[in-house]
Parts: structure tokens; C-alpha cells; sequence
């Protein structure tokens, strides 16, 4: 199953730069870094970047991420996929911008 994190453009640079990082400062003061299955990615986006342009959104493979991935009830009593590891470049199956479009953000329409 596809998994998705948004990352404001310092974090996507710097992931892009040094191969992995421990996450946005949410993640690191979490300890874990928090993801999105895409029934619930626009939600995250809305909820926790309203407003912000310059955003990625970056695809990855929850079954290429082993036992680090672990699956734990968050808001609304969902589970979301959360990693105990950093987020690695390499991990990432694509990426692309996710721009601010008259206040919303525009997803790629072909995200399963």
C-alpha cells in the first residue's frame, strides 16, 4: 500500500541533500515520523499545512519499510502508519509539488 508524507521545501531539501532525515519537528518531538494513506493525505494537508505553499508530497511503499512501520490509532480513532526509523531518500518511490491552489491544495488526481 502506497503511503504519503508532505514535507515543507527546507525538509524535502535537506532529505534530498543528506539521503535521510529524522522528520519535520513534529515527527522528531513525537519520536516517530507520521504518514498518510491517501484516503486520509488531503485531511493531514489541510489540518496541519492550511495555507502553506512550497509543499512535497512524497509516495513510499509501507511494505518496504519492515518492522520499523508500526500502524497506530491517531485522531478520529483511524490508524495511520507511523516510523520508528528515519525517512530515508532512497525509500522514496516519487515525489512531486503540492501546490496551493486558491487556498487548497492540488493533488495529483491519479493517487490511489
Amino acid at each position: 500500500m502506497l503511503i504519503y508524507k508532505i514535507l515543507r521545501a527546507a525538509e524535502w531539501q535537506a532529505l534530498d541533500a543528506t539521503g535521510e532525515t529524522a522528520g519535520a519537528p513534529i515527527d522528531v518531538a513525537d519520536g516517530y515520523i507520521h504518514f498518510s494513506t491517501a484516503l486520509h493525505v488531503r485531511e493531514t494537508a489541510a489540518k496541519h499545512f492550511a495555507g502553506e505553499d512550497g509543499l512535497m508530497l512524497a509516495a513510499f511503499e509501507s511494505d518496504d519499510m519492515g518492522d520499523a512501520l508500526k500502524w497506530e490509532l491517531a485522531r478520529g480513532g483511524v490508524e495511520f502508519p507511523h516510523l520508528y526509523g528515519p525517512l530515508r531518500r532512497k525509500d522514496v518511490l516519487w515525489s512531486c509539488a503540492l501546490p496551493l491552489v486558491n487556498g487548497v491544495h492540488d493533488f495529483p488526481r491519479d493517487m490511489e
